[in-house]
């Protein structure tokens, strides 16, 4: 039976890169918000995870919570909270702008995935993601994260977050 993960959520679908160290630690429980300079207000979204090299392959989905909307030191100091010593990275990639973003990870699934080459033949003219991308806006993209979501999920993780 398919799994259908982004048919039942709120929210937008996006598209998004992560390096693949920064996923690793969200399964080690030590990154709980994902942070960016720019992202969508308001509303939950569901993450359609690509990482980037050396995996280069579109792999997970992940529920995100509404962003948390504030300074950079306000956003490191979450980050900090979560896993001592972080805070600093997050401020650097912040900095320079007046309002970022932190949206609290709720779920990840990870699922077998397609690498960059089956990207390549599945979506003419396959680019890694810059920034983000409204799923369903791009039929294209819409249709391979269905069949992403149709496979059976390899592992997956609840976040908990304070109330």
């Amino acid at each position: 039976m398919p799994n259908d993960v982004g048919a039942n959520l709120p929210g937008d679908r996006v598209l998004m890169s992560l390096k693949p160290e920064y996923y690793e630690l969200m399964w080690e429980g030590l990154k709980t918000h994902e942070f960016r300079r720019r992202y969508l207000k308001g509303q939950p979204t569901t993450w359609y995870v690509y990482l980037t090299a050396p995996v280069s392959k579109l792999t997970a989905v992940i529920n995100l919570d509404e962003a948390v909307v504030g300074s950079p030191r306000s956003l490191a100091d979450i980050a900090e909270r979560a896993n001592p010593g972080s805070g600093k990275s997050v401020y650097a990639y912040l900095e320079d702008v007046e309002l970022a973003h932190a949206m609290p990870i709720r779920m990840i699934r990870e699922y077998p995935g397609f690498t960059a080459d089956q990207l390549a033949v599945m979506l003419d003219g396959f680019q890694a993601p810059q920034g983000y991308t409204l799923i369903d806006k791009h039929a294209d993209w819409a249709g391979t994260c269905d069949r992403l979501t149709q496979a059976p999920v390899v592992r997956e993780l609840v976040i908990q977050h304070p109330v």
